[in-house]
């Protein structure tokens, strides 16, 4: 095979000649299973709800769990990935997460299936194995493309798991079993996916094109790769957290609580439900790519001001959208908008990224975990809203859109810059 020691210039989607593309490949599919695995229960929850007899506060509360955890577990991730290697970290992420997606059908009552879904949540931090890696393998005019993909075409598993995980409960179900058993044997599948996909990470990835950490020496001299813990200083990264929360948080509550949504709204079946709400997570096959794409274009032209503007004008419509969705009047109609503001949310996901890796080259592994643990954060907070008897889910939409208008308000007047050598984010204005 290829080999090529620097970054590629180029994304050769149909090539697995290098390097890069074996990694670029293994990587969105590895968190494209963590996804499949952290919300195959989401689909299955009118069965589950039924079977363990939860309130809406509960299942709210499990909402809150699947995503809280990976909260610190993505600033873990992040730190791995800067001192381990992205290779070692994503295969024990993979092995150690697959444990509690095995075993979640032991839970026999609400107490041990809310503790099931926080231990199944720290597999959400694949996310930043998957960008940290992207963001070596490729060069930097394509780095924000590069990332989008990848994490684009992962988080189409949160699609794909919506459509497939009721199929799979249901030939279970076809094969005798009560659905009391059906919905925990289930989840055997995403655990075997996870184990299948670290077997690959192990044997055909490497940390950087030029090899592992060790192999170029990078573990060895760890007091001069130090963190910089002062880049969370930064009102830059603040600023990408928050708008992280409010896209990639929105994206995961809405795979959480859509197929109840159209259950409890729409008198959908759970089989039904479980497909349009994959619709929402199949627009990660092209809309988050496309944020990634535009945000390398934009940059080429304008520079990370350029950036900035497109990550707000995404998160603008996105806020717009989820307001509308939340009054849509018929089914057809909430399905249109759905659509409609999921476009925006996911290209907001790669617009970010496409930031990410230029707010500081030396710290890209913390950046990246502590941004994508934003995404977590505003996913947490938004379960509160669902678990509240006094608010209906259309109330909590149309709250989340207009904190998300909010937020983009604030991306848009932020000075995006990369700083100059010596430079520190202490020097640098926080706003244009």
């Amino acid at each position: 095979m290829q080999q090529i020691n620097q970054p590629l210039d180029k994304i050769r989607l149909f090539s697995l000649d290098t390097i890069q593309m074996r990694t670029f490949h293994i990587t969105w599919l590895m968190f494209f299973v963590c996804f499949f695995g952290w919300f195959g229960l989401a689909p299955l929850m009118p069965t589950i709800r039924a079977d363990l007899g939860l309130t809406k506060a509960q299942v709210g509360n499990t909402i809150i769990a699947s995503v809280s955890s990976t909260i610190i577990a993505r600033l873990i991730i992040g730190k791995l990935c800067d001192v381990l290697g992205p290779r070692k970290t994503a295969v024990r992420l993979l092995l150690i997460g697959s444990i509690p997606v095995l075993l979640v059908g032991l839970a026999k009552d609400y107490t041990t299936f809310l503790l099931f879904r926080l231990a199944i949540g720290i597999i959400g931090a694949s996310f930043v194995v998957t960008q940290f890696h992207a963001s070596t393998m490729f060069a930097a005019k394509i780095r924000g493309t590069a990332n989008a993909i990848t994490g684009g075409w992962g988080n189409l598993g949160g699609g794909v798991t919506n459509m497939v995980m009721p199929l799979i409960f249901s030939a279970i179900v076809g094969f005798g079993y009560l659905p009391h058993f059906a919905w925990r044997y289930a989840m055997i599948v995403p655990a075997v996916m996870m184990w299948i996909v670290a077997w690959l990470y192990y044997r055909y990835t490497k940390d950087t094109p030029a090899g592992n950490f060790s192999e170029i020496n990078r573990a060895v001299p760890t007091a001069k790769r130090r963190t910089d813990w002062s880049v969370l200083a930064d009102w830059r990264v603040v600023v990408l957290t928050l708008a992280y929360a409010m896209c990639f948080g929105m994206e995961i509550t809405f795979d959480n609580v859509a197929a109840l949504h159209f259950v409890d709204n729409f008198h959908l079946s759970q089989h039904s439900a479980g497909f349009w709400a994959g619709l929402f997570g199949f627009m990660n096959l092209f809309a988050r790519a496309l944020g990634g794409i535009c945000s390398d274009k934009v940059g080429a032209r304008w520079g990370m001001r350029g950036k900035g503007i497109l990550l707000a004008c995404c998160l603008w419509l996105e806020g717009l959208g989820l307001v509308a969705f939340a009054h849509a009047p018929s089914f057809v109609l909430a399905i249109v908008l759905m659509l409609s503001f999921a476009l925006f949310l996911k290209m907001a996901n790669g617009a970010t990224y496409g930031i990410v890796p230029f707010v500081n080259e030396k710290n890209v592994g913390l950046i990246s975990g502590v941004v994508g643990a934003g995404g977590n954060l505003g996913g947490m907070l938004f379960g509160f809203l669902f678990k509240s008897e006094s608010i209906t889910y259309a109330e909590a939409f149309t709250y989340i859109g207009l904190t998300v208008v909010t937020i983009a308000c604030i991306v848009s007047i932020t000075r995006w810059r990369t700083l100059a050598q010596g430079e520190t984010a202490s020097t640098t204005p926080a706003t244009a």
